[in-house]
């Protein structure tokens, strides 16, 4: 493969600024544009060992740099790898890279430098895919997951049930080819047996998906609720600025407001709406539509209520839109004090807090309650569990596989038919571990990364 190089630090001033190289030549090129101090030779240095000196094109001067060089195959990439570590500022930053670049070096794609480290088997295509995920990662438990899948657990967990499906393939395979040897035939019951508990195991590595989901990607939100019972000061508390205009005027928030707000690990990608209510004025009456449209396309509902007065029939028309949505109900005005009645409330929303949106006060309740109503807890990240769509659909076909396997084993189907079942499922757990993958699908993992990584 080619030589590549890329800047692997943000394109910002900084302290420092790293450019790495890598592949077969990395040593060469690094021997173009780099003089040690003293007499060393770059190609003479060990892994794992660094020199002061200076990156010159041609001679000139660029800057002072330490360099540190990396052998194959125990290298992040698996080639031998060079890192220039330079002053952080951008245009010598450049200078350095356009230099590798005249001296033998092509510029490396998004993702490239893991990419190759997952085609030298340093790393298989799912911690290849966490990767992404500890760079981006906006929180602890986030940041838990990604190194929990960086480590290899969903791996394990898939390479077992493919070992187990192996097996079965090879016993059903040699029963069937060698019927003159005094190989043991094989029972339905004990397959069926063996394939049920292979689709626990699968079942359980998407089990905590949804929850994964919601940490790294976030929640679609929608706080709903009658005029005056303080949306929008919920929604100005949770953004912390005044997105939305707060009056005692019923009817003032027509439009939607939108903002991204962060509770806790949780992203909202959370909007103010209209006061639902009936209404004869147009303009508002359109804000209301739009309002009760968003909330059958939103994750999330936060339906508000006063906490200062009682339930109004526009507050149990609400009540009856949510159902069957994943609510929260937000008691509001607690610092005015509880109307007896609202707690009526309860009986039909299980997740329901007060709070007082004006004062700031309450709001960690609601952080308890939106990770209750998603089932999310410290123990969802340290599970083995799968970390994008393109690895639930391949745990989703084998699963459809396995389960059609022992359905056709319990309607007395011929063993022939359970086998290609078997196999199917089979070549849809290595197509998730990446052992058998077309390069379109190993493009498209990579491209979602940054360049230099």
């Amino acid at each position: 493969m080619s030589t590549i190089v890329a800047v692997s630090t943000p394109n910002a001033v900084g302290g420092i600024a790293v450019i790495r190289i890598s592949g077969d030549n990395s040593l060469d090129v690094a021997e173009k544009i780099f003089k040690p101090s003293g007499d060393r030779r770059i190609k003479e240095m060990a892994g794992y060992t660094c020199c002061y000196g200076i990156a010159h094109d041609n001679g000139e001067r660029l800057d002072d740099c330490i360099l540190t060089v990396f052998r194959a195959p125990h290298s992040y990439t698996g080639e031998d790898v060079v890192e220039i570590s330079c002053h952080g500022g951008i245009y010598v930053t450049r200078q350095i890279l356009r230099t590798a670049l005249k001296n033998g070096a092509e510029n490396a794609g998004a993702g490239e430098f893991t990419k190759r480290a997952y085609l030298n088997g340093k790393l298989d295509l799912t911690q290849a895919e966490a990767v992404m995920d500890i760079i981006s990662a906006k929180g602890e438990r986030e940041l838990k997951m990604a190194e929990n899948l960086r480590e290899g657990s969903a791996f394990r967990k898939a390479k077992e049930c493919s070992g187990k499906l192996m097996k079965i393939l090879g016993d059903l395979a040699a029963w069937a080819d060698y019927p003159e040897e005094d190989i043991p035939e094989v029972q339905p019951e004990n397959l069926c047996r063996e394939l049920k508990e292979i689709r626990k195991e699968l079942l359980s590595l998407i089990e905590n998906y949804d929850s994964g989901r919601i940490i790294r990607e976030g929640v679609s939100a929608v706080i709903v609720g009658r005029p005056n019972v303080g949306k929008s000061t919920l929604f100005n508390c949770l953004s912390g600025c005044e997105r939305s205009i707060v009056t005692d005027i019923a009817g003032t928030t027509r439009d939607v407001v939108e903002e991204s707000v962060k509770i806790g690990d949780i992203v909202l990608r959370l909007a103010d709406t209209a006061g639902i209510r009936d209404t004869d004025d147009i303009i508002e009456g359109i804000g209301v539509d739009i309002a009760e449209k968003m909330i059958y396309s939103s994750e999330l509902v936060i339906a508000v209520f006063d906490g200062n007065s009682p339930l109004t029939e526009d507050d149990l028309n609400l009540i009856k839109k949510i159902d069957n949505k994943k609510t929260v109900a937000v008691i509001n005005k607690s610092d005015l004090g509880i109307y007896p009645e609202i707690s009526e409330i309860e009986k039909y929303i299980e997740h329901t807090v007060y709070l007082s949106a004006k004062e700031s006060s309450g709001i960690e309740k609601l952080q308890s309650a939106i990770e209750a109503v998603f089932e999310i807890n410290e123990n969802s990240f340290l599970q083995p569990a799968v970390a994008n769509e393109r690895q639930k659909k391949c745990i989703d076909n084998a699963l459809v596989c396995v389960e059609s396997a022992v359905s056709a084993l319990e309607n007395g189907e011929l063993l022939d038919a359970v086998n290609v079942l078997i196999d199917e499922a089979e070549q849809y757990l290595l197509s998730l571990t990446g052992e058998k993958v077309t390069d379109a699908v190993v493009d498209e993992v990579f491209s979602r990364f940054c360049v230099g990584k």
